[in-house]
């Protein structure tokens, strides 16, 4: 297969992937903290999310060591597997009216949202530094599709599942079973091509993280996202390496380590977290904030259908102008909307201006967690040397969740205490530490446009470390 029919391929059924998973996790996520909610009240709606996104969190770390040892396309198969074992579970629990059951559901049903974000990293691996960010966003784009469609097929959900005998907001969780499950079926279509080995010099040099004009393209013989096992992208198959870097939970301590020494790799790990966390909070009590105030479900559904096209129809853009301008100048940008965000939710409920205001929050909301996460995840692909570059990856996302999670389990009580804005200025506060990072990044490296991202001594301080 040709270089380029390879990677064609590849980037279609990641594409398909994403998409097919974006489905399952959207439809899943707008009612499923009103679900919790009915079982369990109002303070414990937040935990609904907790628990997806902790799961989220969990697997984050084992999905990049199997990426690590066996390649990209295990990895994502087990995941979306794990997630469909989710779905069911959490239509059991409603049959069964058992919170606790409903809730270990929910934490694999998170499982997906890990796989989605893991794509976009699959997607930059073994190509050119330069194209690396337009093809994550190519990859972070497709969820659109998937994703406006599932909080829109609630109502033909809940229909299906009525003619099936099952309780009700559990019939968009029928649908998630077989979206992941076809997303499952794809992405084990990713190729497998002999190709030669690209020369490279050793493991963690400087090519793979200095040069933005360095093209790291080295897609391994037998691994379907183009690397070896034992190796990490753009790295030569050829090239030994003393351990596989995602195999063992030091390694992703020790990628983890290094980032929090660099000031742009801090950023990326801090943004990632706090964009998350910010989205998360404001997202998912935005459902009961609205049906208190006695909107529909099929309102609620298209208010979610819109924060979902913010987050992701926009990628390519953001993608753009980071191998443009430089990722730390679309990151700033992506602070910038988060902030204006919170205040038009603030503005939104103080003013009870109903759905419009509300709408436009979210999509604000969408946009700046779109440019945050594209931005930040490009300044870790960008920085981190070679060995680290997997590892790293799963302990960013590992964190993301967490904090997500976090926020998730606040969420439901200062809803409770203070309402919606409470819950935005919360969000507020969560959004300070990755404004204090930023401008220690932008202390220390300067404003250098598009070279900022990518620190010449990263792989020498990675071996040192």
């Amino acid at each position: 297969m040709g270089e380029a029919r390879f990677h064609t391929r590849r980037i279609g059924l990641l594409v398909t992937g994403n998409l097919l998973g974006g489905i399952g996790v959207a439809g899943g996520f707008a009612v499923g903290g009103l679900l919790v909610e009915r079982l369990g009240g109002t303070s414990f709606a937040g935990l609904g999310q907790a628990a997806s996104v902790l799961g989220s969190a969990v697997a984050a770390v084992p999905l990049a060591g199997l990426a690590a040892r066996y390649g990209r396309r295990r990895s994502l198969a087990v995941g979306y597997a794990l997630a469909m074992t989710g779905a069911v579970l959490i239509i059991t629990a409603a049959v069964v009216a058992q919170v606790a059951v409903l809730l270990a559901g929910l934490a694999l049903f998170g499982v997906a949202q890990a796989v989605n974000l893991q794509t976009r990293y699959a997607a930059a691996d073994g190509v050119p530094a330069a194209t690396r960010a337009r093809l994550m966003s190519l990859v972070m784009w497709a969820t659109t599709i998937g994703s406006v469609a599932g909080p829109n097929l609630s109502e033909p959900g809940e229909r299906t599942g009525r003619l099936l005998g099952l309780p009700a907001l559990t019939g968009p969780y029928l649908f998630a079973v077989l979206s992941f499950a076809l997303a499952a079926v794809a992405v084990l279509f990713l190729p497998r091509a002999a190709r030669a080995p690209v020369p490279a010099g050793p493991a963690g040099s400087g090519a793979a993280a200095g040069d933005p004009g360095a093209d790291d393209t080295s897609p391994g013989a037998d691994r379907a996202d183009g690397v070896s096992p034992g190796t990490s992208p753009g790295t030569s198959p050829g090239t030994s390496q003393s351990t596989s870097p995602g195999a063992a939970p030091g390694g992703a301590r020790a990628a983890l380590g290094w980032a929090l020494r660099h000031p742009v790799a801090r950023l990326g790990v801090v943004l990632i977290a706090v964009a998350h966390a910010v989205m998360v909070m404001v997202m998912i009590m935005t459902p009961l904030h609205m049906q208190h105030h006695g909107m529909s479900l099929r309102l609620v559904g298209v208010v979610i259908s819109l924060h979902v096209l913010g987050m992701y129809a926009l990628s390519p853009l953001f993608g753009w102008l980071a191998d443009r301008f430089g990722p730390v100048r679309v990151a700033l940008a992506g602070m910038a909307m988060l902030a204006a965000s919170v205040v038009l939710g603030f503005s939104a409920a103080a003013l009870q201006a109903g759905s419009a205001l509300t709408a436009t929050a979210l999509i604000v909301l969408g946009l700046g967690w779109s440019a945050s996460m594209l931005s930040a995840s490009v300044l870790l692909a960008n920085a981190a040397p070679d060995r680290l570059r997997i590892p790293l990856q799963g302990a960013t996302d590992a964190g993301m969740s967490y904090a997500g999670a976090v926020a998730a389990a606040l969420a439901g009580p200062i809803l409770a205490a203070g309402g919606f804005q409470a819950v935005n200025v919360a969000a507020a506060v969560i959004l300070v530490p990755a404004v204090a990072v930023a401008a220690a990044a932008l202390r220390a490296r300067g404003e250098g446009g598009p070279r900022v991202s990518r620190p010449r001594d990263a792989a020498p301080a990675a071996e040192r470390g």
